[in-house]
């Protein structure tokens, strides 16, 4: 036997230590591997189950019946919430106001953040209290955000409106006006997601091997606008679409701003998805009509979600 033989073969003693380990399992040290593999990660899934799957399961049953929060007795009705729900010209409302806000908030947040990130980064100085400065409304509390802005847009005090009428500028009523109130919304919602999408795009900007840049200068891509095309958002690929599936979640998520600020008004023109969730469910306490907005909520952004990761993959380089 060789020295490289004896370094690699097991002893008899552990060799007989591994067969009654896997006796004691019942069975071959892969079963006895995959045994334990199941036993570490069942506490995760039946957090899962519990956490997830059940309350999906029970929105589904009450989202075909008639139960109303506090009642005692319910009846099966079928697809009747969902009729109803397709025929409310309030949750169209919402539906169409959740994918404007969407369509908006989304590209505008993934785009902002990177020219931030890049801007950051190809900075010398000062560099933590830019991250610091724009990862603060993240860190925020979303109320206090929200009552902050309130402030800032009131039509006769607030600041942007002193702004805009020493400038002698129109001083529109930005959270009253039903043509305003949205893109208002909007913009508000890109300053609130901005500095995570930042942080990540730094992050992404930091695993970016020098040696592509210096390939590039190699090759006559000295330029900035050259290095950015040929080696920064190819090499930040994966990175983009993270960033912008998650800013996809939380764009869909748009509760706070709409519940302190409009109400959902004026007329719907503010109305979003999880705002007519609340008010139907916890308002008006039509439980299971709440329930099937719930359901149709979760089917639209599961769906948007799933070709959106699709689409984006098929673009994205992984190194």
């Amino acid at each position: 036997m060789t020295v490289t033989e004896t370094i690699s073969s097991p002893t008899p003693d552990r060799r007989h230590a591994n067969a009654g380990r896997a006796a004691a399992t019942g069975g071959s040290p892969a079963r006895a591997e995959a045994a334990a593999g199941y036993a570490l990660a069942a506490p995760a899934f039946l957090l899962i189950v519990l956490l997830v799957l059940v309350p999906t399961l029970g929105i589904f049953v009450i989202a075909v019946t008639d139960w109303q929060f506090g009642e005692r007795s319910l009846d099966f009705v079928g697809v009747r919430n969902f009729v109803d729900l397709f025929g409310d010209a309030t949750f169209r409302a919402a539906f169409f106001n959740t994918m404007a806000y969407v369509a908006v908030t989304v590209p505008g947040t993934t785009i902002l953040g990177l020219a931030i990130a890049l801007l950051i980064e190809s900075g010398r100085s000062l560099r933590a209290f830019y991250r610091a400065a724009h990862f603060l409304p993240v860190m925020a509390t979303l109320a206090a955000m929200a009552i902050a802005w309130e402030a800032l847009l009131h039509p006769t005090i607030g600041l942007v409106n002193q702004v805009l009428g020493d400038l002698g500028l129109a001083r529109p009523n930005w959270l009253r006006d039903t043509s305003l109130v949205l893109p208002t919304l909007m913009v508000i919602g890109i300053w609130q997601q901005l500095g995570l999408a930042m942080v990540l795009f730094l992050a992404g900007l930091k695993a970016i091997p020098q040696d592509l840049y210096d390939a590039a200068d190699v090759d006559g891509a000295d330029g900035w606008l050259d290095r950015l095309t040929t080696v920064t958002l190819p090499m930040l690929g994966p990175v983009t679409m993270f960033v912008t599936i998650i800013m996809a979640l939380r764009a869909f998520e748009v509760f706070d701003t709409v519940r302190i600020l409009t109400h959902g008004g004026p007329g719907n023109a503010s109305e979003t998805l999880l705002h007519t969730l609340y008010v139907e469910s916890f308002e008006y306490l039509r439980t299971g009509y709440g329930a099937a907005v719930t359901l149709v909520f979760l089917l639209i952004v599961i769906g948007l979600t799933l070709v959106q990761a699709h689409v984006m993959d098929k673009r994205v380089h992984y190194t």
